[in-house]
C-alpha cells in the first residue's frame, strides 16, 4: 500500500492545520460581521452544468466521474466516449452557487449575501503552487445589479486581508464590457471575443508577444491582432484613454464610480486602481472584474467579478450576481514562508497517574478550561523529559491531577 497522497494533493500536519484554521477563521469572522451567511454544496456536479458553465480553460481540467453499474455497461457498449461520464468534481464554487440559488431562490433573501469556504478540484499538472485539490473562500451577492455590490465586496475582502495581517496590496479593477467594446472596434468579431479575452488574460504570463502568437494561432484577423499588439506595446492606459475608444461609455462611467468610492472607503490602507489588461479567464464574467495583487510576493491573492448570466442558465431568467474569492492556498503559503505564528491560547497539559480515576481527571480538566486549552496526558516517570516534549509542542504549563500545582514551561508565564 502506498503512503503518499495522490499526486497533486496534500496531507496537512497539525501545525499546518493550525495556520489554515486560523486564516479561515479570520476570513469567516470578517464575512459574518459584514452580514454574509454561509452555505455548503456537494463536491460533485452534473456534467451538463460543468460543461455549459463558460469556465474558460477550467473546462479542460474537470475531474470526470464514470457512470456506475448498468449505465456504465451501456455507455461502454455504445462506444461513445462522451457518454461515459455523468458527473464531475466542481472546479470552482460559482457554478454550484448558481445552481443552488436557482433551486432555492424562493427561500432566500434578496439580495442574497453568501459565504462559501470549501474544496474544489482541477486536473492541473502538479507543480509548485498548483494543486489538484485546494480551498476557495468566496463571498457573493446575488440579486443586486448596482455598483454598490462591487464596492461592498471589495471592502469586505480587503478587510479580511487586513485582519489576517496583509496591508501592502492593490485592488485592480476592470470591466469586460469595456474590453469587449474596445476589441470590437479593433476588428474582432463578437463571437470571437470570449476566446480573445481568455488569451488576453494570459498577458502577465506569456507577455505581449505570447498573446500575439496565440491569437495568430487561433486564426483571428491580422489587422485586429496588429491593433491589439500596438495597444499592448504603447504602455499604460488610463480610464480616460479607453473611454475615447468606446462608442458607449456607460460601463466606464460605472467603473469610475466604483474605483472612486472604493478608494474613499479604503482610507489609504490599500490601493485601488484601474487595470486595463485585467480579464480573468472564466467566460462567465459579464462586467466588472477585480483582482488583488501583493507586490511583496509578486502574486495575486484574490479575484472575482460580475457574472449576471450564470443563474439564468438554470432558470431562463438572468439574476445579477457578483463574487470575490480569496486565494486561500496562496495566502497560507505566503504566511508559511514567513514562519508566521498564529496567536495561540494558553496550552496546559493536565498530567495524571495510571491509577487515577479518569472521570475525575476529566472533571478537573473541564474546570481548568475556563482559563486554558487543556490536554489530558499520562504522567511519565521522567518528568524532565516529558516537560521538554510538552514545551516543544507549544505547551506553556503543566498541571497535576493529584495536587494544585501549575508549573510554567520554558520560563513562560501562565497568567
Amino acid at each position: 500500500m502506498k503512503t503518499n497522497p495522490v499526486k497533486g494533493m496534500r496531507d496537512y500536519l497539525p501545525s499546518e492545520m493550525r495556520l489554515r484554521d486560523y486564516v479561515q477563521g479570520k476570513i469567516l469572522e470578517t464575512y459574518r460581521q459584514s452580514g454574509f451567511e454561509r452555505i455548503s454544496t456537494p463536491m460533485l456536479e452534473d456534467m451538463e452544468n460543468l460543461d455549459k458553465s463558460d469556465g474558460g480553460d477550467n473546462l479542460n481540467l474537470i475531474f470526470k466521474v464514470l457512470k456506475r453499474g448498468e449505465k456504465l455497461d451501456e455507455a461502454l457498449a455504445s462506444g461513445g466516449e462522451a457518454a461515459l461520464c455523468d458527473m464531475g468534481l466542481r472546479y470552482d464554487l460559482t457554478v454550484p452557487l448558481s445552481r443552488f440559488y436557482a433551486l432555492n431562490r424562493e427561500k432566500l433573501p434578496s439580495p442574497f449575501k453568501v459565504i462559501q469556504t470549501d474544496r474544489v478540484f482541477r486536473a492541473e499538472r502538479p507543480q509548485k503552487g498548483r494543486w489538484r485539490e485546494f480551498v476557495q473562500c468566496d463571498i457573493d451577492i446575488l440579486g443586486d445589479d448596482s455598483p454598490q455590490a462591487e464596492i461592498e465586496l471589495i471592502d469586505v475582502t480587503a478587510r479580511a486581508l487586513l485582519n489576517i495581517g496583509f496591508n501592502d496590496f492593490t485592488v485592480n479593477i476592470n470591466d469586460r464590457r469595456m474590453l469587449r467594446g474596445m476589441l470590437e472596434n479593433m476588428g474582432f468579431a463578437p463571437e470571437q471575443l470570449d476566446s480573445v479575452c481568455i488569451t488576453f488574460d494570459k498577458l502577465d504570463k506569456i507577455g505581449a508577444d505570447g498573446v500575439r502568437d496565440e491569437l495568430t494561432e487561433k486564426g483571428f484577423p491580422a489587422g485586429a491582432i496588429d491593433a491589439l499588439s500596438a495597444l499592448l506595446t504603447k504602455g499604460s492606459l488610463t480610464l480616460e484613454d479607453v473611454k475615447r475608444m468606446l462608442n458607449d461609455t456607460s460601463a466606464a462611467d460605472r467603473l469610475e464610480y466604483i474605483i472612486d468610492t472604493a478608494r474613499a472607503v479604503s482610507g489609504g490602507t490599500y490601493s485601488v486602481q484601474y487595470a486595463p489588461s485585467l480579464v480573468r479567464g472564466q467566460g462567465y464574467y459579464t462586467g466588472c472584474v477585480f483582482e488583488i495583487s501583493c507586490a511583496a510576493f509578486n502574486a495575486a491573492i484574490a479575484g472575482g467579478g460580475r457574472y449576471d448570466g450564470m443563474v439564468g442558465k438554470f432558470t431562463g431568467t438572468d439574476v445579477p450576481a457578483v463574487g470575490f474569492s480569496i486565494g486561500f492556498e496562496r495566502i497560507c503559503a505566503i504566511l508559511e514562508q514567513q514562519a508566521y505564528q498564529t496567536p495561540a491560547p494558553k496550552k496546559l497539559a493536565l498530567l495524571y497517574l495510571e491509577d487515577a480515576p479518569f472521570g475525575e481527571v476529566l472533571k478537573k480538566a473541564a474546570r481548568l478550561r475556563s482559563e486554558y486549552s487543556v490536554t489530558v496526558l499520562k504522567q511519565q516517570k521522567k518528568l524532565g523529559k516529558q516537560f521538554g516534549a510538552l514545551e516543544s509542542a507549544g505547551f506553556s504549563a503543566a498541571a497535576f491531577f493529584d495536587n494544585e500545582e501549575i508549573k510554567p514551561l520554558g520560563g513562560k508565564s501562565v497568567g
